[in-house]
């Protein structure tokens, strides 16, 4: 299915260069902020005080983070849990307070909001728990990215797995690089969009090395050298481009605009990922993969001729 059709190729290697330079720039920038202001952790990965009130009627999230907020509590996460009645409630480590005072203080102000609302568990969220799942949750990174060259090398050539590596770890280090100098809350939710980045970039990078296969095994284009190779791959592929992000893009805009504070950063990093993805296939991929030297001998192994006493010439 195409929305249209380019019938003549765009010299997108033409400027792979310049773009690959601001590409740089911004991935050491991010690397910058990362190390500089580090991550604005959430409570599941610092501690805290986790409460689950219930209320005899639908609640009203929108003013129960405003109650909580005019207590004085910032960062807090304010979520259903279950049915509409019952509310999640994560706060994080309070220096003056224990979590007994902090849930005292919480429910008093709730409270006074609706008098109806009951406290069904307090517990506090240690320290040690958040560092368990920081981890666990850098070791799911790491066998992400080991997975996705293994599949890579395996399907297309070990040159192509380097190439979509390090357009899908631009990509990741650039969302990280936001919320690190926006100082965005940094949950496990926004850590499952990282890792759904990862794959949603990779399949874009996929499509157009299978494209460039294509393209190299394609008797009418065996005189084209590879930076036209690779501009008649990814010129095929934009309508294909335009249809998926776009159609993803509404999906994930729709979450930011109307899913509230919950799902807000799960699809901010969602919504910069999409975008970067696409920059990153094109200019950064196909790019790295053609300066690694890429060519039509990697993908098609040379057929072998019998001379005349019946032994293989190559």
């Amino acid at each position: 299915m195409e929305f249209f059709r380019i019938k003549k190729d765009i010299p997108f290697m033409r400027h792979a260069l310049i773009f690959n330079v601001i590409s740089a720039l911004t991935f050491f920038a991010a690397v910058f902020f990362l190390v500089s202001k580090g991550l604005h952790l959430s409570i599941e990965f610092t501690g805290g005080t986790v409460m689950e009130v219930t209320y005899s009627k639908p609640a009203n999230l929108e003013g129960i983070r405003k109650a909580i907020g005019e207590l004085g509590y910032t960062d807090t996460q304010v979520q259903s849990f279950g049915t509409a009645q019952d509310v999640l409630i994560r706060l994080p480590v309070q220096k003056d307070a224990n979590t007994s005072q902090v849930s005292d203080k919480v429910m008093g102000g709730l409270k006074a909001q609706d008098p109806g609302v009951q406290l069904q568990r307090v517990e506090f969220v240690g320290p040690q728990v958040g560092k368990e799942l920081a981890e666990d949750g850098l070791t799911a990174l790491a066998m992400v990215i080991i997975g996705i060259m293994i599949y890579l090398a395996i399907r297309f050539e070990w040159k192509y797995a380097v190439a979509a590596i390090i357009a899908n770890l631009h990509d990741v280090v650039i969302i990280l690089g936001f919320f690190a100098f926006f100082q965005w809350e940094f949950s496990l939710t926004v850590l499952a969009a990282v890792l759904a980045v990862l794959g949603y970039s990779v399949n874009e990078s996929v499509v157009v090395f299978d494209r460039v296969r294509e393209t190299f095994r394609d008797r009418r284009f065996g005189k084209l050298a590879t930076p036209d190779v690779m501009n008649h791959a990814i010129t095929r592929t934009i309508s294909r481009t335009v249809i998926t992000h776009g159609s993803t893009e509404i999906m994930v805009l729709s979450m930011l605009i109307f899913g509230g504070a919950s799902l807000y950063y799960f699809a901010l990093a969602l919504t910069i990922g999409i975008l970067f993805g696409i920059y990153s296939s094109v200019f950064v991929a196909a790019a790295v993969a053609m300066w690694l030297g890429v060519k039509r001998e990697d993908l098609i192994k040379p057929v072998k001729e019998k001379d005349e006493t019946g032994g293989a010439v190559v």
